[in-house]
């Protein structure tokens, strides 16, 4: 299972999953609910409940029940990190095709010396 370290948290691949999919749905609406993330990763609310309440514990999320989910400073750095990543990595496949474990190394080299405008060109690339 892949980790993300920072500091003092580490969490498991399919939470990165929940964060980078909270970061992206923040950044196109107001407020993100259980039912955005679900729809989003295609899986039950429930599933969703779960992992929204395990990041929150690791102070990644503030949530209520029925409310919205924020993402605290920490959560939004991660969550930042996470999809920078991801689209970086996927962009040495997708693009370039670039072996996966060498695009793997690759994204965690480039992720910490690349402008966010960057990574946001790359995804836009991609998705033309």
């Amino acid at each position: 299972i892949n980790m993300l370290v920072d500091n003092d948290i580490c969490i498991s691949s399919a939470l990165e999953d929940y964060l980078e999919s909270i970061y992206e749905i923040s950044k196109q609406k107001t407020s993100v609910r259980i039912t955005d993330i679900a729809l989003a990763l295609k899986i039950s609310k429930p599933s969703v409940n779960r992992a929204v309440n395990t990041l929150k514990k690791q102070g990644l999320v503030s949530h209520e029940p029925y409310g919205d989910i924020i993402l605290t400073e920490k959560g939004f750095e991660l969550g930042e990190a996470v999809y920078r990543h991801t689209m970086i990595k996927k962009f040495l496949v997708n693009v370039l095709h670039i072996p996966e474990d060498d695009a793997e190394k690759e994204a965690c080299q480039i992720e910490h010396n690349i402008s966010q405008n960057t990574v946001e060109k790359m995804k836009s690339f991609m998705e033309n």
